[in-house]
């Protein structure tokens, strides 16, 4: 068998084989009988379904849907490098690059080889001095986003911040009362969210009914510090930056990573107030770096339902990607499972989606499935309007994540 796992059709032929394959009932069958068909009957007699999602309003990966809007954007500190997926969803968006800033050399010269015809500035005023630039994009080091927020803010640009987008309360305090001020957007992109398909799929079928009301989520967000080969020491390109290992220049495991997965649990749940019941951190495998936090973990309750976070960087080079992310959704009628970035040891393709309800368990391959998220928050620029991402539960998530941090037991495992 080859390590790319087993193809689709083979695994769910060879798993109705095992179930029926005595009686031959399946060996006749040709590939067009597993489409939307049941595959597999359960000893109660219940389907299994496969499914592809279709691609939807918003179009999948082959569609090229012209955008409705655009707007003139810049980029304005990259220390890290999902500031090329923020770039991309405004582009898809229709917004257009006209102008970037980083600090950082070797992140400069990544940046302009991934965009060669963008033009680079010299300092941050120039971007934020450019009357023509609406909205402001950065993902600078993460304890340095709010305070250039709120500078973009007040020199009339909306601004969207790489997670987290705030790494103490005095920040959230101040964000608010700029938003207040000016009426400008301050925008955190939860990427795991709002730029993975299959969780794009999972809010549609929250949204539906199609579990019946959300009682909790579930969120497991492993990580990987470098890829195999590298030195996570060697800074810059070659592995993590000295700020990467600073508490206080990152905001901490949970506000950091956390921040995705706090997200999720206010979004699917519903719930428009939280708190954070539990939380804990510790550093448990790196010496070398006191101060960091490998592991980290909280509980929350909401006015609408409960969620669980786990978040550690111990992904093994075995898995093949930075981290087998899972988003478990319970309801009062079902629930659904998320396997975002990879299914493992069956196939290395992500998105993938399961649900079962009181008629049946399905998959969903969500790859085709669109990204609302660029083009909604385009449109938000122009419209002055809040449909891409909700301002107060963005807000909501940040502030909670510092309060995890704040409220964590620091733990110290025996050796």
């Amino acid at each position: 068998m080859s390590n790319e796992g087993v193809g689709r059709r083979g695994f769910l032929k060879s798993a109705a084989g095992g179930v029926l394959g005595s009686a031959g009932m399946l060996a006749g069958l040709s590939e067009g009988a597993f489409g939307m068909s049941p595959l597999v009957l359960d000893s109660a007699g219940r389907g299994v379904v496969h499914e592809v999602a279709e691609p939807g309003e918003y179009g999948g990966q082959e569609a090229e849907t012209k955008p409705k809007y655009s707007i003139k954007f810049a980029v304005c500190g990259m220390s890290h490098d999902h500031i090329f997926g923020m770039v991309g969803a405004i582009q898809r968006g229709g917004g257009v690059l006209i102008a970037a800033y980083g600090a950082e050399p070797d992140k400069v010269a990544g940046f302009k080889k991934r965009f060669p015809d963008v033009k680079m500035v010299a300092s941050e005023e120039e971007i934020l001095g450019d009357p023509s630039i609406q909205l402001v994009l950065s993902s600078t080091v993460p304890s340095e986003r709010a305070p250039l927020g709120v500078r973009a803010m007040k020199r009339g640009k909306d601004f969207l911040s790489d997670k987290p987008g705030a790494t103490t309360l005095e920040q959230i305090a101040e964000i608010r009362k700029t938003i207040a001020e000016t009426k400008k957007i301050y925008a955190i992109l939860y990427s795991e969210r709002l730029e993975v398909k299959a969780a794009v799929k999972a809010g549609e079928l929250v949204q539906a009914g199609a579990i019946g009301k959300v009682i909790q989520t579930i969120n497991i967000a492993p990580h990987q510090i470098v890829q195999k080969g590298a030195d996570p020491y060697a800074g810059g390109s070659g592995g993590r930056p000295d700020w990467f290992w600073e508490p206080a220049k990152y905001g901490g495991i949970l506000c950091d990573i956390g921040s995705h997965q706090v997200d999720q649990f206010l979004f699917y749940t519903g719930s428009k107030e939280a708190e954070v019941v539990a939380s804990q951190v510790a550093n448990t495998a790196h010496p070398q770096k006191p101060k960091f936090q490998d592991f980290g973990d909280m509980m929350l309750r909401g006015d609408k339902g409960f969620g669980y976070v786990r978040l550690d960087w111990f992904t093994p080079d075995g898995l093949g990607t930075w981290g087998d992310g899972r988003l478990f959704i319970l309801g009062t009628e079902g629930y659904i499972e998320v396997r975002k970035y990879t299914d493992v040891t069956r196939s290395k393709q992500g998105n993938n989606l399961f649900i079962v309800d009181k008629n049946q368990a399905k998959y969903i391959d969500c790859n085709n499935v669109g990204l609302p998220f660029g083009p909604q928050f385009v449109a938000d620029i122009v419209n002055r309007t809040h449909i891409a991402q909700d301002q107060t539960q963005c807000l909501l998530a940040a502030e909670l994540v510092v309060k995890a941090q704040l409220k964590a037991t620091h733990v110290t495992l025996k050796a």
